[in-house]
């Protein structure tokens, strides 16, 4: 086939009328909005509501392990201890020893024990006018046996009644002591007059008193002395101003008060024993009770702001040194002891888990 036939001959134009030239600008396009994204599907709804259930689950298992096992709550506590909608609060104590706790002649008690019993009862929940002191003698302390104004025995909640420590009272089922809250020491009270004592040796055939089942009574029988055993500390200390004994031997913090209202006719000597007296509150066999009285001196102890220690100190037990010279009457700082074992939520934590 003849190439002109095939393509055809080309188309002659007139002059004058060629096109326009082609224009290079592009034509505008019409603007279309920005694709929005795809609706979230049903599959990743799903997902998020799997991690928030996951979640939650784990949270409920956190509180259900941390409130079902471990120690005890406060409330819990309380509600063990018998605390709740109780009216009164039975505490027994001393009521013959000046500076710890003396009874005066309206029947109204004061001393440092009777200051740590209200800062106790207080931490229970108990207001002053709910606590009631009834008088106890040192045999009656582990059974918790007070007596109450017409004289009967009466069992009471707790004894706060310079009740020491001892491994022999640990083992008494009957006894559930907390931790300590005073450190004192053995010593021995003479008449001014009576040579300068030392050691227990010293009063080897002498006449001294003491209070009866007290830690005292053994080492000084061991030490040759002749003991007698007196239910009150104030019937040893009269019998020592009637020269019916030589000496007084028990705590220094039991006998500072009385040496410091003799007015010079008492005279406390240091016997240089190692051993540490320590007080103690004894709740018997109610351990949730023992338990909050834990928790009450570990605040006393650990909160710097709690100052109720240091005050009753203060108060009763620092006016008695200048009169006692040469003798430790007591620690003036509160015994350290642990934070006792219960639950308490993160923002209830104020206070260090270990206070020694």
């Amino acid at each position: 086939m003849a190439l002109g036939k095939r393509f055809g001959r080309p188309r002659r134009v007139r002059p004058g009328t060629e096109p326009a030239a082609a224009s290079f600008e592009p034509t505008p396009q019409p603007s279309t909005p920005q694709a929005a994204s795809p609706p979230p599907r049903r599959g990743d709804w799903l997902r998020l509501y799997g991690w928030l259930a996951a979640i939650l689950a784990a949270v409920l298992v956190g509180v259900w392990i941390l409130f079902t096992a471990g120690p005890p709550t406060e409330a819990e506590l309380r509600e063990q201890a018998r605390l709740t909608g109780k009216k009164k609060l039975l505490i027994g104590v001393k009521s013959d020893t000046p500076g710890i706790a003396l009874r005066d002649e309206t029947g109204a008690f004061s001393g440092f024990d009777i200051d740590i019993a209200y800062m106790i009862a207080g931490e229970l929940g108990f207001r002053p006018e709910q606590v009631e002191f009834l008088s106890i003698e040192t045999e009656d302390r582990a059974r918790r046996q007070a007596t109450d104004a017409d004289g009967n025995f009466v069992t009471v909640d707790m004894v706060v009644a310079t009740f020491s420590i001892t491994p022999e009272r640990r083992q008494d089922p009957s006894v559930g002591f907390s931790s300590p809250y005073l450190f004192t020491e053995q010593a021995v009270v003479t008449r001014a007059d009576h040579p300068r004592v030392s050691s227990l040796g010293q009063l080897k055939g002498e006449k001294v008193c003491t209070l009866g089942t007290s830690t005292s009574e053994g080492s000084l029988a061991d030490s040759g002395a002749k003991v007698t055993a007196e239910n009150k500390i104030s019937a040893c200390f009269e019998g020592l101003e009637n020269h019916l004994y030589d000496a007084v031997s028990t705590d220094a913090a039991i006998m500072a008060g009385f040496v410091a209202r003799s007015g010079g006719k008492f005279k406390h000597h240091d016997i240089g024993l190692e051993k540490t007296e320590m007080w103690a509150v004894n709740t018997g066999t109610n351990t949730a009770l023992r338990t909050l009285v834990e928790l009450a001196l570990y605040r006393s102890y650990a909160d710097p702001q709690n100052r109720k220690w240091e005050e009753a100190y203060d108060r009763h037990i620092r006016p008695l040194l200048a009169a006692n010279p040469g003798v430790n009457v007591a620690q003036s700082t509160q015994p350290c002891l642990k934070a006792p074992q219960v639950r308490r939520w993160p923002w209830e934590r104020d206070l260090p888990d270990d206070g020694c």
